[in-house]
């Protein structure tokens, strides 16, 4: 059961990109500050966040780095028959300029208009290191978990390469998957992240995230799964799509 709940935390945390940061005010001590978000997750599955060193959330992250996080189904009717997910972390400013340059380029694939007011601004890359776990999948499904991050093998150049091939010379199967998943065809999508178990698409300001319909662990498998859904004519039944 904890394998299963696992696996629909971690689909949730993928599906959706802002969440509720919940920190320790600094200005009224002893009272939760809470604050919205935009996230995506870095080569190892963690949060990752771009936050402007005035904002009072980051005052509090610098005096108490403990923090948490709310993660809901966006849309829902009934917020209470959904997934939601309380990620429990420890928050930490990256330094690295390694490290700040490889969150950068994946951030901003996701979040192209944030390359506009980072540097001009005053923002800073900031991880969540995961504590502990509080998902909730509908009425009495609720688990603490200790662990649901899953490391992502094509971080970096591969998932870039992978990325770019896609969006330059395939934009008609990723408009297939577009309607096969049922999403919104308002605008062209582009894709932007690839992880062992789906890819990310962008659309206008939204960002959707599909299945594969089996794990991926390398370029070989990814490009099958790709090929195999831009076949497809329904979308996989083992594999989950939000809408």
């Amino acid at each position: 059961m904890s394998v299963e709940a696992a696996k629909h935390a971690r689909e949730l945390l993928l599906k959706e990109y802002r969440g509720m940061l919940s920190t320790h005010s600094k200005s009224m001590p002893g009272f939760p500050f809470g604050s919205v978000v935009p996230y995506c997750l870095d080569d190892q599955g963690r949060p990752l966040i771009l936050i402007s060193r005035i904002a009072q959330h980051t005052h509090n992250l610098q005096k108490d780095p403990k923090c948490s996080m709310l993660v809901g189904e966006r849309g829902a009717e009934d917020v209470q028959a959904v997934g939601r997910l309380t990620y429990l972390a420890e928050a930490r400013k990256l330094e690295d300029n390694v490290a700040i340059d490889a969150a950068a380029e994946r951030y901003y694939r996701y979040f192209p208009e944030s390359q506009n007011y980072h540097k001009a601004h005053d923002f800073d890359f900031w991880v969540l290191n995961p504590v502990r776990h509080r998902y909730i999948g509908g009425f009495g499904a609720i688990h603490w978990i200790d662990q649901i991050t899953l490391a992502n093998p094509f971080a970096g150049k591969a998932e870039a390469s992978m990325i770019d091939h896609m969006n330059a010379d395939h934009a008609k199967a990723i408009a297939h998957y577009v309607e096969l998943a049922g999403l919104p065809a308002t605008e062209p999508a582009q894709l932007v992240g690839i992880d062992s178990e789906g890819m990310h698409l962008r659309i206008g300001q939204a960002l959707h995230w599909l299945a594969f319909p089996a794990p991926c662990n390398t370029p070989t498998q990814v490009r099958e799964a790709l090929v195999y859904l831009a076949h497809a004519e329904q979308w996989p039944k083992n594999a989950e799509a939000d809408a």
